[in-house]
């Protein structure tokens, strides 16, 4: 009898030593907003490249766009016609179900919710900020401001 509760006991605690805490509680995708400016005005229809080791997303600012959390950086290249390119990488950081796994000695879930990039997140505003000039200047602009 005793063997038996003992290999029970096994199979129901294998799965919470071989996953992660973090894949559990708050998934492997993370919605993100993605805002663009330039000096400080807000520039609408950027298109914008987002690249981890998970993937490639493609969304137009303002905009939101669901990813794969990554133990990574998430990188951001944008363009617009008028304002050229502009980008940035945005650092993600464990979350709390990674740091779950660590203060409960989960070792192997922590490691894993690290290659899963569930144990992680990036920040969810992201901002690009585009150098001016800000957009191009036109004739009639030129002579508007002589």
């Amino acid at each position: 009898m005793t063997r038996i509760l003992l290999q029970l006991a096994a199979v129901l605690i294998s799965p919470l030593l071989f996953s992660g805490c973090a894949s559990i509680t708050s998934g492997k995708t993370q919605s993100l907003t993605l805002e663009s400016v330039c000096g400080g005005d807000p520039v609408d229809g950027a298109q914008c490249e987002l690249t981890n080791s998970k993937g490639r997303w493609i969304v137009k600012t303002p905009g939101s766009v669901a990813v794969h959390k990554a133990y990574g950086d998430l990188n951001i290249s944008c363009t617009k016609e008028g304002f050229g390119a502009a980008g940035g990488t945005f650092e993600s950081s464990a979350n709390g179900g990674a740091w779950g796994n660590i203060i409960a000695g989960g070792v192997v879930g922590y490691f894993i919710d690290a290659g899963s990039g569930a144990g992680f997140n990036y920040p969810e505003t992201m901002t690009i900020v585009f150098d001016p000039p800000c957009g191009e200047s036109t004739a009639d602009d030129v002579a508007s401001t002589n």
